[in-house]
């Protein structure tokens, strides 16, 4: 298979997640971040500045376009970086490569705005911002996705160990909007760190100090929170206790199931990051989960932000 019709082949949304338009802007996008790294790299190799003109030297064996392709690819449906070398007719390292500097940029773009194609959500301050400059209610929530069990008598290996799904995972934590729209995603951590603990090391509490008009709904994992600022963070109400009469019992089933009707967006939100392969079960290398995971939460918000 020549590079052309490989490239004919892994444009199509099927193969990449998102529409060839889609696509073209995304090339628009990283291609001078793109050029300005390879350029940094290669004159911290040289140690001085270029001496032949530009476009002078070898050329590319994978060129930007197809670098960004393989890199949507393998973020889908998590390839190995071998069959796409062979189908470009290239060798397996030059696909990892490729890899490795585009899915850095992925990453630093941010999670779209909605109806704002223009601007991005990097940070949590970010979110807060736009929150309280539009009046968004915001839905917080924690996912996890299992990964690679690190090697016996590795320092911190129970540290992955999640006490809900008794695997090994690294956790993120989610941030949508009243319709599901993913604004933020990050606060990695591994899976025996509770929810709460890692928005909280993020500083989630002082951004709801310095933005009182921002308000949320969270589950149970961030009661903790909801206490601390119980008129603007509202979590499910307590169970009842055993023996309580069945009509305060039935209050609370339809106090809880209001809540969750209303906080459901987010679940829907991690389900549709869920829907790329590569966060299903994360076959890598750990250290690159936080690069995928927010690479994909930003392919995602993008269409998301049409609606």
């Amino acid at each position: 298979m020549t590079q052309y019709l490989a490239r004919t082949a892994f444009s199509h949304r099927i193969c990449t997640g998102i529409s060839r338009k889609h696509l073209g802007r995304i090339i628009e996008e990283l291609a001078d971040p793109w050029m300005a790294q390879q350029n940094s790299r290669l004159r911290e190799r040289r140690g001085h500045e270029r001496l032949r003109a530009k476009g002078a030297g070898p050329d590319h064996e994978l060129v930007f376009v197809d670098r960004v392709i393989v890199t949507l690819v393998v973020l889908r449906f998590q390839l190995p970086h071998a069959a796409l070398a062979l189908f470009y007719e290239v060798d397996r390292s030059t696909a990892t490569r490729a890899v490795h500097e585009i899915r850095p940029l992925l990453a630093a773009r941010g999670c779209a705005v909605p109806g704002r194609l223009d601007l991005r959500i990097r940070t949590l301050a970010d979110v807060f911002a736009y929150a309280a400059s539009e009046g968004v209610e915001l839905r917080l929530d924690g996912t996890e996705v299992q990964v690679r069990r690190p090697r016996a008598n590795t320092p911190g290996r129970r540290a992955f160990v999640s006490g809900k799904k008794k695997q090994n995972t690294k956790k993120a934590t989610v941030i949508t909007d009243g319709h599901g729209r993913t604004l933020w995603a990050g606060a990695f951590r591994p899976g025996r760190m509770h929810d709460q603990t890692a928005v909280r090391t993020e500083g989630i509490a002082d951004l709801f100090t310095q933005f009182p008009e921002v308000k949320a709904k969270v589950d149970a994992g961030y009661r903790g929170l909801a206490k601390e600022f119980p008129d603007r963070v509202q979590a499910p109400p307590p169970k009842p206790r055993k023996g309580t009469s069945p009509e305060k019992t039935a209050a609370w089933e339809e106090v809880r199931k209001q809540q969750s009707s209303e906080r459901i967006c987010v679940e829907h939100a991690n389900a549709e990051h869920k829907q790329w392969r590569s966060l299903q079960r994360y076959i890598g290398r750990r250290e690159y989960f936080d690069e995928t995971y927010s690479a994909t939460a930003g392919l995602v918000s993008d269409r998301a932000a049409m609606r």
